[in-house]
């Protein structure tokens, strides 16, 4: 009888080690993968000031929309909680896609290099941001279920493992990603 107490609380133990060590493996790669999102923002964040300089040089009179996003990108770059963070991104989406928008009223932004090759980095940069996003989310949704499952739920609670959240947009159509032309001039 006691060899049988024992045996199950070493098989409770060897349990609750590895539990706790795929909650850790699971926490890591939701920390990786938000890692991942934030470089792509940071890249984007920096490619923003040099669209906003090379579409002010041909806009003089756009000043407002130019100014709203650098301010919209100060906001994002400022806030650090996940969900507010989605928010103030999908906002200078929007802004990005009005800079984007002007230059069909500029021939000459439309023509200028300097432009088209900020226009192709940053469909590259929201590419990469897409992807990254997925990932980060198919993490979180992984780990979110480790700490609400069972038994890893009681691991989880006992070491504070607390779950995450999503970053994502308002809604997931196609209105929400920044409208860019690319190839010929006309």
């Amino acid at each position: 009888m006691k060899s049988v107490v024992v045996l199950v609380l070493v098989l409770l133990g060897v349990t609750g080690v590895v539990l706790y060590n795929r909650l850790i493996r699971s926490r890591n790669r939701v920390d990786t993968a938000w890692s991942d999102i934030d470089v792509q923002l940071q890249r984007r964040h920096d490619l923003i000031p040099r669209l906003v300089t090379a579409v002010d040089q041909y806009a003089k009179y756009e000043r407002a929309t130019l100014e709203a996003v650098t301010e919209l990108r100060a906001q994002a770059m400022r806030v650090a909680d996940v969900r507010a963070k989605g928010k103030a991104e999908e906002k200078l989406s929007a802004g990005i896609e009005r800079i984007i928008a002007l230059a069909e009223n500029y021939p000459d932004l439309k023509a200028n290099e300097n432009f088209l090759s900020l226009q192709n980095e940053l469909v590259e940069t929201e590419n990469y941001l897409q992807f990254a996003r997925r990932y980060y989310n198919g993490s979180v949704r992984d780990y979110n279920t480790m700490t609400e499952t069972v038994p890893s739920n009681i691991i989880a609670g006992w070491f504070n493992f607390l779950t995450r959240d999503f970053f994502q947009k308002t809604s997931d159509d196609a209105s929400n990603v920044p409208l860019v032309k690319l190839g010929s001039v006309e």
